[in-house]
């Protein structure tokens, strides 16, 4: 089964496709894999904050920045991509990326992970929604990030858009939240606060 979940900036994504990975039934291990490139102070920060965020969920973490295509898993297993948009950057600009043949690369290596799991999980971002005026390599960037979430949504069993921490099913699965007409609001002004992590 694969399952793209995706959304902007602090939507919930990753604490709801955590649970996923936690809630996959009949797996005998929860694979976590990171693709935070490990560049400078904060992200060293960010990436020491993530290690031990997931220290007691029982995953085998494993951080990946490009290539992942390559990994081998083992039989009965379930994964977690964490995440799409930072692969692609990695991928793209990193020394040892595929550059221009990121798209292929990233869809090859899914396509690999999905075979050797019984759930694949995908973390994705949505980037295009906020400005036009970017330069023409962040626009680049987006243009892939952007056919690789419309691509893997058309080959998904499941595709979950989060909002502001609701999870929007948009192919498959079961939603648990009330339909829009039984519903005005479900999001307090304090929920929807910015947060750096």
């Amino acid at each position: 089964m694969l399952t793209l979940v995706y959304g902007g900036c602090c939507s919930g994504k990753s604490t709801f496709s955590e649970q996923l990975l936690q809630d996959s039934a009949g797996v005998l291990e929860r694979w976590y894999i990171a693709t935070m490139w490990p560049e400078g102070p904060d992200a060293q920060r960010r990436i020491q904050r993530h290690r031990a965020l997931r220290a007691t969920k029982g995953f085998v973490n494993c951080e990946r920045y490009t290539d992942i295509g390559g990994l081998v898993l083992p039989e009965h297993s379930a994964a977690l991509l964490e995440c799409l948009g930072g692969l692609v950057a990695n991928e793209m600009f990193q020394q040892d990326g595929a550059k221009e043949a990121a798209q292929t690369a990233i869809l090859e290596g899914v396509a690999s992970l999905a075979a050797q799991t019984e759930h694949l999980i995908v973390v994705s971002n949505e980037v295009g929604n906020d400005s036009n005026s970017y330069n023409e390599t962040t626009q680049a960037y987006q243009l892939v990030l952007a056919a690789l979430n419309r691509e893997l949504c058309a080959l998904s069993d499941c595709t979950v858009e989060m909002v502001c921490g609701i999870p929007v099913y948009l192919k498959g699965g079961t939603p648990n939240y009330p339909k829009d007409e039984d519903r005005s609001c479900l999001i307090s002004e304090d929920t929807c606060r910015y947060s750096k992590d």
